[in-house]
């Protein structure tokens, strides 16, 4: 092992693990002010459920040898996750590290869930996803799967973590249905700010994220940490440019959802491509999230926070560019297109489809059976009043000491739903 090593993936488990709560931070300024704290709140809970959940079994899921398709349980309740080598680093490090990219996957998918979805349903929804969904995926792709066998290029996550978490979203926002106000009303950001403190934050984690994915403290890091600074900036810049062709203005909230699009669109390509390839690919990566956000708003899909746009299509742009842009000089393993491997574009494009479909018809399973037990959605009255006193009992910004007071509780709020459906079919029978 690696002192080095160590030292460094230490310090990038932990730049990972922020990103959590700074996705937290950009989800939350751009809700409306009732529903900041449960916004929050699903970010920070994402640590806690799918954290233990991976070390309990998702870890063994994905990263024992098993099957093509799935792992086995012999590192189940972490046995024989020690100190031992693990390449450079310990085996609980590795494992550590692993968890993380575990946890803010299922936390991405909170973006089209907000301001409508139940928290207890939420959370076991965040537990069952991240066993049957996120570690089979993980497996194909980094534990050893078939997408592994068939040389597929994932540096950091792109198909693993964006297509995968970017299809989820968009499958639980058709499954919830729109917001009570979606198509009537503008539903602006409360707090812009927060959106940009966010993203700044998901920018310093995202370089433990992508060159940590070398794991070790060596020429791969460095080139995944320069891409990983590069990519987002050349996004941004095409970003502000489409916004000022488009409506003469360069808005924060554009600025900060182009930084997140460009770190997604590179997490694939990080340690695979060449420096002036990943401002290429950040530039490129800017149209396609820039136009599927444009087309959303105009469809009745409610992915409240554009995660299908920003990490859906992000994603898939970055694991298709990946496949374009590889350069073995730089990376020692593969060419893509431009150098000579045209066949590569053809595996970036079947890693990404078949996580998709997986995706996709395992969310749309999980919420079913989910719902068949429990209510998904809260209840209007609540969804009115926010999901911030109606499933926390808390208010982000008060007047006065003990305005919380005023409000209906969760289980007022549902005891009064049920009293107007129950006078609504009174008189409906009259």
């Amino acid at each position: 092992m690696s002192e080095g090593a160590i030292a460094w993936m230490l310090i990038s488990t932990a730049l990972v693990l922020l990103m959590t709560p700074a996705l937290g931070f950009f989800y939350g300024g751009l809700v409306r002010s009732k529903n900041v704290l449960n916004t929050l709140m699903m970010s920070f809970a994402a640590v806690a459920v799918v954290g233990l959940v991976w070390a309990i079994v998702g870890y063994s899921l994905a990263f024992t040898p098993g099957w093509p398709i799935i792992g086995d349980l012999s590192y189940a309740l972490l046995r024989g996750v020690d100190l031992g080598a693990q390449g450079q680093i310990p085996h609980v490090l590795f494992m550590c590290f692993q968890g993380t990219f575990a946890i803010i996957t299922a936390a991405l998918i909170s973006g089209a869930l907000v301001e409508r979805m139940r928290f207890g349903p939420y959370l076991v929804f965040l537990a069952v996803w991240a066993i049957l969904i996120y570690a089979p995926v993980a497996h194909w792709v980094w534990g050893g799967g078939w997408l592994a066998d068939l040389g597929a290029l994932d540096f950091a996550g792109g198909t693993v973590v964006h297509v995968n978490a970017g299809m989820a979203a968009a499958v639980a926002a058709l499954v919830l249905g729109q917001r009570r106000d979606y198509g009537r009303q503008a539903i602006l950001p409360h707090h812009i700010p927060f959106t940009l403190l966010g993203a700044a934050l998901l920018w310093l984690g995202w370089f433990g994220f992508n060159a940590g994915s070398a794991l070790a403290a060596n020429e791969s890091a460095a080139l995944a940490f320069a891409n990983t600074m590069l990519a987002p900036m050349a996004t941004a810049l095409v970003w502000m440019i489409l916004d000022f062709v488009r409506t003469g203005k360069a808005t924060a909230v554009g600025v900060a959802t182009a930084i997140v699009v460009g770190l997604v669109a590179i997490t694939p390509a990080a340690g695979f491509v060449a420096p002036l390839s990943a401002i290429a690919l950040g530039a490129l990566a800017a149209f396609p999230s820039y136009f599927a956000l444009v087309w959303r708003v105009r469809t009745r899909l409610d992915d409240s926070l554009d995660v299908l746009a920003a990490h859906g299509v992000g994603g898939l742009t970055g694991a298709i560019l990946t496949g374009v842009f590889a350069q073995e000089s730089w990376n020692g393993v593969t060419d893509g297109l431009l150098f000579g491997n045209p066949m590569q574009v053809v595996v970036q494009a079947v890693a990404v489809l078949a996580v998709a479909a997986y995706t996709a018809v395992g969310t749309f399973v999980i919420l079913r059976v989910i719902a068949l037990f429990a209510a998904l959605r809260v209840s209007d009255l609540a969804e009115r009043t926010g999901l911030d006193v109606s499933e926390h009992g808390e208010q982000a910004y008060t007047s006065g000491e003990g305005a919380v007071l005023l409000l209906p509780t969760a289980r007022q709020a549902e005891r009064a739903t049920r009293a107007e459906a129950k006078v609504e079919r009174v008189g409906g029978s009259a």
